[in-house]
């Protein structure tokens, strides 16, 4: 994890909950995962180059070798997940918003790029289902293993 945000962002935590995730989702442990925080310049130019949207987002995912979730019984192959991108200043907004902790926010969009990264998506109503409930589950466990 690299923190190019300026922000304070507790850098271990993000990174047992990205380890804890691809556990999770049976990714195998030697696959690479890259999370990088960024201030809101760094992340419009991103926002803009890449989605072709004005003004800077919470999360953004780079998947690289298009790995996908395992199973119980047998992991995904290693190779390179990819990168999520994260703004802490857009989180801690939305963090405002919702009525939690900046904290809980960075980790929520950490979660939601990993499963980008797995091939998740919430473009139809369905996915959109499927998506946040196992990023609510994977996140609501992390938080819980450390009380």
């Amino acid at each position: 994890m690299v923190n190019e945000s300026g922000a304070a962002v507790d850098e271990r935590e993000v990174a047992e909950l990205g380890r804890w995730v691809m556990d999770a989702m049976h990714v195998h442990p030697l696959a690479e995962l890259s999370v990088l925080m960024v201030d809101v310049e760094a992340m419009t130019r991103l926002h803009v180059q890449w989605m072709d949207e004005p003004g800077p987002t919470d999360v953004m995912s780079f998947p690289m070798d298009e790995l996908r979730p395992g199973t119980e019984t047998r992991t995904s192959p290693p190779g390179l997940l990819g990168d999520v991108v994260v703004c802490p200043e857009v989180a801690a907004r939305q963090a405002a918003s919702a009525g939690h902790a900046v904290e809980e926010e960075v980790l929520l969009l950490v979660t939601h790029g990993i499963l980008h990264l797995l091939g998740y998506d919430h473009a139809e109503p369905d996915e959109e289902r499927e998506m946040f409930a196992l990023q609510r589950q994977l996140l609501l466990t992390f938080l819980a293993r450390a009380s």
